[in-house]
């Protein structure tokens, strides 16, 4: 498995499925969620929002609408929308996109920031929890995983965590 950094749009690449950092309700309004929605479009959100409640270490899936991956999968770093969050919980989210990916035979996944915007997690401590949890529990299934934002920080502190 490679893991690729950079700084980009999670909405521009050609991958199988981008990970939305969600709410427990489904609801996509604000952050990278809002962009999936307004992108991608609304049926994403009713996708999502039909499934839900989804707890923290729990993660769906959804078709992508009109992005081009084929599917989304919505995995909470919060139970309610704009809720503050911790490292755990963003560890906990990404191991479930990833054990989620594993199961529907997705390749390639691309991982934005997770909790560091209305959650508030810091960059450092959430991209160490993205990454332990794709060391921890991504392995030959996955092909390639991608770490992608547009904040230099975050994009900063992927490339510092892959290093470790």
């Amino acid at each position: 498995m490679k893991i690729v950094v950079e700084n980009k749009s999670l909405l521009e690449l050609k991958v199988d499925a981008v990970v939305n950092p969600a709410n427990s309700s489904g609801k996509m309004g604000g952050g990278v969620a809002g962009v999936i929605k307004k992108v991608g479009g609304a049926q994403i959100e009713k996708e999502a929002v039909a499934q839900a409640p989804v707890a923290i270490g729990e993660a769906i899936l959804t078709k992508a609408g009109s992005l081009p991956c084929k599917w989304v999968i919505h995995s909470p770093t919060m139970e309610k929308p704009a809720e503050k969050t911790t490292a755990e919980k963003v560890f906990r989210a990404a191991a479930a996109a990833i054990e989620l990916a594993k199961k529907k035979n997705i390749k390639t996944l691309a991982f934005p920031g997770m909790g560091t915007g209305v959650g508030r997690v810091p960059p450092e401590e959430a991209a160490k929890a993205i990454v332990d949890a794709i060391k921890n529990f991504g392995d030959k299934m996955l092909d390639t995983v991608y770490l992608v934002d547009l904040n230099e920080e975050m994009v900063s502190a992927f490339k510092k965590a892959v290093a470790r």
